[in-house]
């Protein structure tokens, strides 16, 4: 494994803030359960904590647990999407804390095609939080060197590479209904 990869995950197994590309930008990410990483990412993004965040694994598997269960039918359109550009709203599981779905009563999940972020998600061994590298009301950031300049050492660990090719968010569609929340 990449040693900047295993680094990120040795960060990431302390509590620490990864920033790392995605299928569309740099993304901010950390441990999901350490509620003392999620407050920085908010204090760093100037974010409110009712907004939530998304949550990328590596497979359905890793982000299964997290979800109540939906129609069949709606469940293969889901699964068919990934892995891929596609962040699908969910019913949230008891188990996801209120710090991930903000005032919501649904969780945010996508299963990833990057493979940097695909391979963070596998060696973590389960999902990461995956929120744009910016500052809220500022564009994401695309390259390492902007992250350097905007963040400085407020963030724990990158990992340099290229972003996807789309330069837009990914598309977000309710699981249940199949609506569109946000075009991508």
């Amino acid at each position: 494994m990449d040693t900047s990869i295993t680094e990120a995950i040795a960060c990431l197994n302390r509590g620490g803030i990864i920033a790392y590309p995605t299928e569309a930008v740099y993304g901010l990410g950390c441990d999901p359960l350490s509620v003392e990483a999620v407050t920085r990412i908010l204090q760093l993004k100037h974010r409110s904590i009712k907004k939530g965040f998304i949550l990328i694994g590596a497979s359905w598997e890793q982000l299964q647990s997290l979800v109540e269960p939906i129609n069949p039918r709606a469940l293969v359109q889901v699964l068919a999407s990934w892995p891929g550009p596609m962040t699908w709203i969910f019913p949230a599981s008891p188990e996801v804390p209120r710090w991930i779905r903000g005032d919501h009563t649904t969780v945010a999940i996508r299963v990833t095609d990057h493979p940097i972020a695909k391979r963070l998600c596998e060696g973590f061994g389960k999902p990461i939080i995956s929120t744009s590298a910016n500052v809220e009301g500022y564009p994401p950031l695309r390259d390492a060197r902007m992250l350097h300049m905007t963040f400085g050492k407020a963030i724990d660990q990158i990992v340099e590479g290229p972003v996807g090719k789309s330069h837009r968010p990914t598309e977000m569609r309710d699981a249940v209904s199949g609506e569109v929340i946000r075009a991508g």
